[in-house]
């Protein structure tokens, strides 16, 4: 054996060596990013005496399948959910169209003052939520909108800066030249944008979509704030009352339960659409 040939079987089994330790790593990170969901589920089945058992009971003995019974009939988990989703969804339509319309304004319209206007919208950022729920909940008040879901809904309809950074940076990488050449043919803006910068944008709206519907479906500061009816809070809420209300009868079943409840939209919305996720993150990261 040449010791050329020799160098490359090292290099061969050093690489090899490396990949299972790699696989190692990222199997052992799985199972500890798996384990409390997989924890969750297995203590929504359990008795109550099962969940305080040592050692631990992973797989109960036999399910407690009422559970889930008792969360319908006992909480305001439905009306929670039915909540969570006319904030979660009229908030992510509405607001990325308006995103997405406010991005390719910012990035191909010839404003005056265009990157003033981005500069400040970015600044709002920097300013931390605590300091604005006071005088927010002010104006609210005086409006007579507390403890309705339009404080959670209006504000947000009009766009979030983050989707907006995102898809105009995204757009920077669109040549003017085509949009030169819509407008040589007829088009106005509107048209081009519906028409051309649309269809390009869409796996990078499609991704913060999905982000932005699980912020919203997860948020919890802003309905706490506004919603006291429980008939009219949304789910995150009404679980943080299970919790208080029940973790003194040591029903954590029931808690469990309700909050697989409220993980399965989000896990069903991510499976569904991972794949524009990872599109708009590889398209983000090889155009320039």
């Amino acid at each position: 054996m040449t010791e050329k040939s020799g160098r490359g079987l090292g290099r061969r089994a050093t690489g090899k060596i490396a990949d299972w330790i790699t696989f190692a790593v990222l199997a052992v990170g799985g199972i500890v990013m798996v384990a409390p969901l997989l924890w969750m589920v297995s203590t929504s089945l359990k008795t109550k005496g099962e969940v305080f058992a040592l050692p631990p009971v992973w797989i109960p003995e036999a399910p407690q399948w009422d559970t889930y019974v008792r969360m319908w009939e006992n909480s305001y988990v439905l009306s929670g959910i039915g909540n969570s989703l006319i904030v979660a969804t009229s908030v992510t339509v509405l607001g990325t169209l308006v995103c997405s319309l406010a991005a390719f304004a910012l990035a191909k319209m010839r404003l005056p003052g265009r990157d003033a206007i981005f500069i400040g919208l970015l600044s709002g950022v920097m300013i931390p939520f605590p300091t604005l729920m006071i005088p927010q909940f002010v104006m609210f008040s005086n409006l007579g909108w507390v403890d309705t879901l339009l404080p959670l809904i209006v504000p947000a309809i009009f766009g979030n800066i983050i989707v907006i950074f995102f898809l105009r940076q995204y757009l920077e990488n669109v040549p003017n030249s085509i949009i030169e050449a819509a407008k040589i043919d007829g088009a106005n803006y509107w048209q081009i944008f519906w028409r051309l910068i649309f269809p390009i944008i869409r796996p990078a709206v499609s991704a913060q979509f999905i982000l932005w519907f699980m912020t919203v479906w997860n948020d919890y500061l802003a309905p706490i704030l506004y919603l006291n009816t429980p008939e009219r809070q949304t789910l995150q809420v009404v679980i943080a009352n299970m919790n208080v209300q029940y973790a003194t009868q040591r029903d954590y079943p029931l808690i469990m339960g309700a909050s697989f409840v409220a993980l399965v939209p989000i896990l069903v919305v991510f499976l569904v659409f991972q794949r524009q996720i990872i599109e708009s993150v590889a398209l983000t990261g090889t155009k320039g």
